[in-house]
C-alpha cells in the first residue's frame, strides 16, 4: 500500500467528518448546529456555566461561544444567569427544552451513527473504536 502524506489524511478525514456533518444536520431539523449541540451537552453534563469555560472546554474562541450561546437563549435552550456575589459574572445555563433537545440530537446522532457503521464489518467498526478511542485518550 502507498504511504499517505500526514495532508492526505487529515484530508481523508476532513472530507468523511463534513459528509456526517452535512448528514446530520440534514436529519436533525431543529434550525442548530452541531456546536450549539455541543454546548448544551457540556451545559447538561457540567451544570451552569461560565462562557469563558464552555469555550476553553470545547476548544471554541469566546466570540463564536457568544454568538452560539445567543442563538440558545434566544431559542430559550439555554439562560444567562447572575452570580450572586458578584452581579458582573454571567453564568449559561440550561432549561428543560435544552435538556429535551440534547435528547433529540443524540437519538439522531445514534441513527446516523447506525448507517455509518451499518457499512463496515465488526471488525471494522472495533479497529475504528480503538483508533478513535486513542486519540480521545490525549
Amino acid at each position: 500500500m502507498e504511504e499517505k502524506t500526514i495532508f492526505e489524511v487529515i484530508h481523508g478525514m476532513d472530507t468523511v467528518t463534513n459528509r456526517l456533518i452535512i448528514q446530520w444536520n440534514k436529519s436533525f431539523n431543529a434550525d442548530l448546529g452541531i456546536s450549539h449541540i455541543l454546548v448544551l451537552a457540556h451545559l447538561r453534563e457540567h451544570g451552569k456555566s461560565r462562557p469563558s469555560d464552555i469555550a476553553r472546554a470545547l476548544g471554541l474562541t469566546p466570540a463564536t461561544l457568544t454568538h452560539l450561546s445567543n442563538k440558545l437563549v434566544k431559542k430559550q435552550l439555554a439562560v444567562r444567569v447572575a452570580d450572586e456575589s458578584d452581579r458582573r459574572i454571567m453564568y449559561l445555563n440550561i432549561t428543560e427544552e435544552g435538556r429535551e433537545m440534547t435528547v433529540k440530537a443524540n437519538v439522531e446522532g445514534r441513527k446516523l451513527r447506525r448507517e455509518l457503521f451499518e457499512k463496515l464489518t465488526d471488525e471494522e467498526v472495533e479497529q475504528l473504536l480503538r483508533i478513535f478511542g486513542k486519540w480521545s485518550a490525549d
